[in-house]
């Protein structure tokens, strides 16, 4: 029989003791600058589930505190506690975007993201009945009524809102913008036909697959759960944006903490359950941490800020 040495037995046990540092030591509070039911809500829940199975001990409470466009959050996260254990979710491009516009209480520098998770491609709907067929059903029905379909979207200077601007001016169409303060609180209008479409993100159409038509996508190839929606580049517009999502921390979060969360937020990325279940939802994920963070953020501030300009922000 085999002597089983010491070095072995450490080097089966890394990965475990590489997990338990990276778990808390306390329950996290996860808070949502969005209400429950849209797309953050919806990743906010399946990251809840993977970070339960690889750190048992610790509970993942979501916290909801919605408004202005998530900005009511965003413009509040410093005043909590900076231990690590309260991590909120944050946005791009709506925490360039916002600031820009000139109202909210928060600067983009005021936010710390430590880790940004996945990110949804743009896309455009209207309700199953809607007599609109496809995207050039679309085009023709709102040249000939300029200013009468209304497109839902998820907050102000948002993605949404930037892609309904970008839309608009691709096609030379002029359609109204309705925002909301969520996907959830979109969801109602859209499926009940209140609003004539929206421009939202692939979650939407993939998760009411039944209740809604998707007609062009801002992807660089189809998206394979829905593989008779062009592209906007099919379609002759070079698009391929949408809406990332991340975790940030308050200011005051010491080093050391933002990158455990950063570490095992990557972790919970990596891990072939999150994987399968954003696959089937349609996120798109990618991993920034805080080694990358600086890079990640000066270029996309950088576009953002030139993209500003279709939502008239900046002039004030």
């Amino acid at each position: 029989m085999k002597k089983f040495s010491i070095a072995a037995a450490l080097a089966l046990l890394a990965p475990l003791a590489a997990l338990a540092q990276a778990c808390p030591d306390k329950n996290v509070l996860y808070w949502q600058a969005f209400p429950p039911g849209g797309e953050s809500d919806l990743s906010a829940r399946h990251q809840q589930v993977v970070l339960k199975k690889r750190c048992p001990a610790v509970e993942t409470v979501i916290q909801y505190k919605a408004g202005a466009g998530g900005a009511l959050m965003w413009s509040q996260m410093n005043a909590l506690p900076g231990d690590g254990l309260n991590i909120v979710g944050v946005n791009l491009p709506h925490i360039v975007f916002q600031p820009l516009e000139g109202t909210v209480q928060y600067k983009t520098q005021d936010v710390t993201p430590v880790f940004w998770f996945h990110y949804t491609p743009d896309l455009l709907v209207v309700p199953a009945q809607s007599a609109i067929k496809n995207f050039d059903d679309f085009v023709k029905t709102a040249k000939a009524n300029p200013g009468k379909l209304s497109l839902g979207g998820s907050g102000l200077n948002s993605a949404n809102h930037a892609a309904h601007e970008r839309l608009n001016a691709a096609f030379g169409v002029k359609t109204i913008y309705v925002p909301f303060k969520g996907t959830g609180d979109m969801a109602t209008s859209v499926l009940g036909a209140q609003v004539d479409g929206a421009m939202t993100y692939t979650v939407f159409a993939i998760n009411n697959k039944e209740r809604v038509r998707a007609l062009a996508v801002a992807m660089e190839t189809r998206h394979p759960l829905l593989p008779d929606v062009p592209t906007f580049k099919e379609l002759g517009v070079d698009w391929v944006d949408g809406a990332y999502r991340g975790i940030g921390v308050p200011k005051s979060t010491p080093p050391a903490e933002r990158k455990r969360m950063s570490d095992l937020w990557r972790a919970l990325n990596n891990d072939a359950e999150m994987k399968d279940l954003a696959a089937k939802n349609g996120f798109e994920l990618v991993n920034v941490g805080v080694e990358e963070m600086d890079t990640f953020m000066q270029s996309k501030t950088r576009l953002y800020t030139e993209g500003a300009a279709r939502l008239g922000l900046g002039k004030k």
